[in-house]
């Protein structure tokens, strides 16, 4: 398990005091509770439901705030967020995103379709290639708040990219994934979904 030190600075600034940045182990003994439906160390137990571990914890944090302020809508989601503090939802999110995930292994006949669309999205309906913004090996942008993508529940992203679809899930910025998702087929969706959570 990941290690560290906190550190406790006492001290102010003109206008403010100094933030201590969050640790990962804030975050262990309040991950508990998701541990029912994501697993202790990040890796979910339903296909339907996301692995946390090794997210950008910048993203975690935007969808954390995001179930708790009702902006993405999920109700046991929003339940779960309501009652956390920002400092909850920043420990929680360091804590994730230290956790090694687990990818599972996919036939390679089954990605050779998604591996297409991914790499270079589909010319002829104007999909853009997904690794535009997620990456080569689907690592996401840290520094854009792209979510890493590699690894993720193939039945998850596939929920999630019919949700933008159809226009239920709206935390996009600038409704990027709406305006894509609104051009590919059911079978697209599954076939990158399947391609992604093979990633490394």
């Amino acid at each position: 398990m990941y290690r560290a030190t906190r550190i406790l600075i006492v001290g102010c600034f003109i206008g403010g005091a100094i933030s201590v940045p969050a640790v990962a182990e804030d975050g262990s003994a309040k991950a508990q509770v998701c541990a029912a439906c994501h697993g202790a160390d990040g890796n979910s137990i339903n296909p339907d439901w996301p692995n946390l571990a090794a997210q950008h914890p910048t993203y975690l944090e935007a969808q954390l705030h995001a179930f708790k302020s009702g902006a993405r809508k999920n109700p046991n989601m929003t339940a779960m967020a309501a009652p956390l503090s920002d400092q909850d939802i920043t420990d929680l999110a360091a804590y994730f995103s230290k956790q090694t995930l687990k990818v599972e292994s996919v036939e390679a006949a089954q990605v050779e379709a998604g591996a297409k669309l991914y790499r270079g999205g589909n010319m002829g309906t104007g999909v853009p290639a997904c690794m535009a913004c997620h990456g080569p090996n689907g690592a996401g942008n840290y520094a854009a708040k792209f979510p890493s993508l590699r690894g993720q529940r193939a039945s998850y992203t596939t929920i999630q990219l019919k949700a933008f679809r159809a226009g239920e899930r709206t935390t996009d910025p600038q409704g990027m994934m709406r305006a894509i998702a609104a051009h590919l087929s059911d079978a697209e969706i599954e076939n990158v979904a399947k391609f992604v959570s093979a990633l490394h």
